[in-house]
């Protein structure tokens, strides 16, 4: 298991235990997943809006190798946000591992082009 840290902030809203319990959980399934995270930023917002769809969005960005993963759910539950952020991120690490080791399986040669021809 990963020794990643998790950064959990809020925006426009105060983060209770029980919250900040509830994302460390879900964020620990993706740190068995991949243990090469190296840090873990996840911010929740209260989006004041006025018809009140999409009220809560759940952001997370993983720090690996290469490039950062970041992904963003909205929806009117915090909860509901947090689930389908955890399952998106999830699919995404899985994917990007199997192209890691497609990639390292059926390496694809190198085109030199007219740097490979003798003069």
């Amino acid at each position: 298991m990963s020794n990643a840290p998790i950064v959990v902030s809020g925006v426009h809203m105060d983060l209770t235990d029980a919250l900040k319990e509830t994302v460390c959980a879900k964020v620990e399934k993706l740190l068995r997943h991949n243990p090469r995270i190296i840090r873990v930023h996840v911010e929740l917002v209260h989006a004041r809006s006025r018809d009140h769809s999409r009220e809560f969005a759940a952001q997370i960005r993983l720090e690996v190798p290469g490039p950062d993963i970041v992904v963003r759910e909205e929806s009117e539950d915090l909860y509901k946000s947090l689930d389908l952020l955890v399952d998106k991120v999830d699919r995404q690490l899985r994917r990007r591992h199997r192209l890691e080791k497609e990639k390292r399986n059926h390496p694809h040669p190198t085109d030199l082009g007219d740097l490979g021809k003798a003069a």
